[in-house]
């Protein structure tokens, strides 16, 4: 990957991040086999799209986070950042610490199964029965190497929440990368399927969004926009995700609205 490469969030970039780590791409294989993975992610959107009429939080919402969450993990750790789990030593390499996040992403939103309130807190417990098949499978002889990556991913699931502190880079990426799955209407403010007010008039303004990178920043965010209006979604998701992920000094935001770059604070 070249360092000023721009990529766009969507579902399609898991796959580079898929043939780059054989560990995450088996899991990737390992839990989309499980019946109670996608039972859960049915569930979550039956909930959160058909009973609460909001967007979607599904199995496409799980694959295009785990991808934006790779990317944003990727280019920082280009840049020499040593990953958390490394450093605490409860992932012994590069591939181990990118399945935490890779995990975290796929199972964020399983919560939603339960309910939207605390869906972050009920999704990181009700993970756990999976993790431990899947985390079994990939160690089957290590069970303090499972049991630790297991509460890694479980707080990168649990820190998702607006009002927890991600307290590794990996969840930290995972944060983030639940933020830019926002494009065409996919906006993470929930809005009312429907509806012509301001979350929905916002939703529909994003375009897409890419991730680059500066000199200065590992990680750019480049939301591109048809409406103003947008600005709206950074304000309320992805900015707050960002302070609260531990990752503000790597990343970076641009919103371009019909080709012109708007100020930003946060």
């Amino acid at each position: 990957m070249g360092d000023r490469e721009e990529v766009e969030v969507s579902v399609s970039l898991l796959g580079k991040h898929l043939s780059k780590y054989k560990l995450v791409s088996r899991a990737c294989r390992l839990l989309e086999r499980e019946p109670e993975y996608n039972a859960l992610v049915e569930m979550s959107n039956i909930m959160a799209v058909k009973r609460l009429k909001y967007n979607d939080h599904g199995p496409v919402h799980a694959r295009i986070v785990a991808g934006a969450s790779l990317e944003i993990f990727d280019r920082i750790v280009a840049r020499g950042v040593k990953p958390t789990t490394i450093v605490d030593k409860t992932a012994s390499n590069l591939e181990e610490a990118a399945l935490v996040v890779f995990l975290g992403a796929m199972l964020h939103d399983v919560g939603n199964s339960i309910h939207r309130f605390n869906h972050e807190l009920t999704g990181a417990l009700l993970a756990k029965d999976l993790l431990d098949r899947v985390l079994r499978k990939l160690f089957p002889r290590n069970t303090r190497k499972r049991v630790l990556l297991r509460q890694e991913i479980m707080h990168a699931i649990h820190s998702t929440s607006y009002e927890v502190d991600s307290l590794t880079i990996e969840a930290g990426c995972v944060k983030v990368g639940d933020g830019t799955d926002m494009s065409k209407g996919r906006a993470r403010i929930p809005y009312k399927m429907g509806k012509s007010d301001i979350h929905a008039v916002s939703a529909l303004s994003i375009e897409k969004v890419t991730i680059s990178s500066s000199d200065d920043k590992p990680v750019i965010i480049n939301v591109y926009m048809s409406e103003r209006a947008g600005v709206f979604q950074l304000e309320k998701v992805l900015f707050p995700k960002i302070l609260s992920s531990g990752l503000k000094d790597y990343i970076g935001v641009k919103a371009l609205c019909n080709g012109r770059e708007l100020k930003l604070e946060y």
